[in-house]
């Protein structure tokens, strides 16, 4: 993919050049392609002045940043003990089925990314979706058809 300089150099100034905001910087990428093109990283290194393998390293750190192109809807599944408990696993499989993706992949068709995670802070709505900022509770697995449905069908 071929990432617009311009656009990548907008947003560096925005931050004032200052390393200090790479993560912030990456955030904004990560909003303008879903994702952190490897080319972008190389290229915000190369402009604030810090070595590549520090731009990765913090490009590949925290959990919310990609370097690979993810879905316009995120779906995440909680796996906490309560949603554990109340089929959590079998919703995952079910989301897992329905899309045919592996956890942690996109759909071909770059709709959705399929997330777990370990809590969402929500028990009592167990077993709990949450797409992109929509919170799904105690979701059935005859309900994940419909969310898919749902989430391209309003967007």
């Amino acid at each position: 993919m071929d990432v617009d300089t311009k656009k990548l150099d907008e947003i560096i100034l925005k931050y004032g050049r200052d390393k200090a905001y790479l993560l912030a910087i990456f955030q904004d990428v990560q909003r303008e392609y879903r994702y952190i093109p490897k080319e972008a990283v190389k290229h915000i290194c190369k402009r604030i002045g810090i070595p590549q393998v520090d731009g990765f390293e913090v490009a590949t750190f925290y959990k919310s940043l990609s370097l690979k192109p993810r879905g316009k809807h995120t779906v995440h599944v909680c796996l906490g003990t309560a949603c554990h408990l109340k089929g959590g696993a079998d919703v995952l499989l079910s989301f897992i089925r329905e899309l045919n993706v592996k956890t942690g992949g996109t759909t071909p068709d770059g709709e959705f990314t399929l997330e777990s995670v370990n809590c969402l802070g929500a028990c009592a709505l167990a077993p709990l979706v949450r797409v992109d900022d929509k919170d799904f509770g105690k979701t059935t697995l005859t309900q994940v058809r419909n969310i898919i449905r749902d989430t391209k069908d309003h967007h």
